[in-house]
């Protein structure tokens, strides 16, 4: 009976239709470790299909504080989930797809994270973007509150200067939105920023850590050089070198490319370093402080990315800018402007 148990188990794994065999020994793929496997957390990736997404369920796999993770997407999820259910780590893939299977995706999950949408192509903006990733955005947080309303968000989506204030209004309507839960990914911004900073200095880029704030386009990213650390002092030459090379990072990746799709790895190795502090923060980890998009009182603005601390339940501490130099203070006036019209742009959606 053990030896045909074992047997059974083996082949669940290799035929994926159900196997004819005795009532008592009988395992089908979907049952094997159906509980999932180590302990940890739940996770959801909607977009797992796609050129960030299949690169970020790959790190995420990888991830021991992952247990069970949710890949869902409206093509190709079957297959990615099967190329990585074969990884020999603790956490237990599950595939979702289509529209139809959003709601059982999402059920139960402390963390869901949002790449879907459509990547820049060249001379696209990320407003370009606006019209096809709203709607898309629209319709994932709406299985959100449906399905997982106390789940963390992590919001990847283009544009998120407006994309994130599409997902608070569609939380509020659904009568679930909490402000802590629901954070916009900039980690792009701030690796960038570390790596092209340690370039200029001649560093490891894993020991510089420079604060980008604003938002997460153009001129509203705003790296503060002037509170890098290790702490550095930088010629007016190399501060707008810097500055510039930051703001249009995305820009030089696309053009790169050449057509052939926008910055996906970096994306997705960003994403997966900002997920990994949200489930250390929601293992109750201390000192747990990262920049992202969120609501926001440091600004008039009612959404700004700045650093946070956290928790259990998101970001519990949202910290103001500190000292800005002149023409930090100058670069803020024009992110904000920016940001301004691109908030009101995905309100605007959701309320028209």
């Amino acid at each position: 009976m053990e030896a045909n148990q074992r047997i059974a188990r083996i082949a669940a794994h290799l035929q994926l239709s159900n196997l004819q065999m005795e009532e008592s020994s009988t395992l089908r793929l979907a049952e094997c470790r159906a509980k999932g496997g180590s302990p940890g957390f739940k996770v959801a990736i909607l977009g797992a299909a796609g050129g960030i997404g299949q690169p970020l369920a790959m790190l995420m796999k990888m991830n021991p504080l992952v247990s069970v993770l949710h890949l869902y997407d409206v093509v190709n999820s079957p297959g990615v989930t099967a190329d990585l259910s074969h990884m020999d780590t603790g956490a237990v893939v599950r595939g979702f797809l289509g529209q139809q299977q959003l709601e059982s995706a999402l059920t139960g999950m402390d963390l869901v994270i949002i790449p879907a949408g459509v990547p820049r192509k060249p001379g696209m903006t990320r407003d370009d973007l606006f019209n096809i990733n709203a709607g898309i955005v629209k319709t994932l947080c709406e299985g959100v509150a449906k399905s997982c309303p106390n789940a963390i968000v992590n919001l990847i989506s283009n544009p998120v200067n407006s994309t994130v204030p599409i997902a608070a209004e569609v939380f509020k309507k659904a009568g679930t939105y909490d402000p802590k839960r629901l954070l916009g990914v900039t980690t792009l911004d701030v690796v960038r920023a570390n790596t092209f900073v340690a370039e200029v200095l001649g560093l490891d880029p894993r020991e510089v850590n420079v604060p980008v704030v604003g938002g997460h386009a153009g001129v509203t990213i705003l790296p503060l050089l002037s509170q890098v650390k290790p702490p550095s002092s930088f010629t007016p030459e190399e501060t707008e070198y810097l500055t510039n090379r930051i703001q249009n990072g995305g820009t030089e990746v696309v053009e790169a490319k050449a057509g052939a799709g926008s910055a996906t790895l970096s994306m997705a190795y960003a994403a997966v370093k900002f997920a990994d502090a949200c489930l250390r923060g929601l293992r109750g980890d201390a000192g747990i402080v990262e920049c992202a998009f969120v609501a926001s009182q440091v600004t008039e603005l009612p959404f700004f990315a700045t650093k946070v601390r956290l928790g259990r339940t998101g970001a519990e501490e949202v910290f103001q800018l500190g000292p800005l130099n002149e023409y930090e203070r100058v670069g803020l006036e024009k992110a904000k402007t920016e940001l301004a019209g691109s908030i009101q742009k995905g309100v605007a959606f959701i309320n028209k």
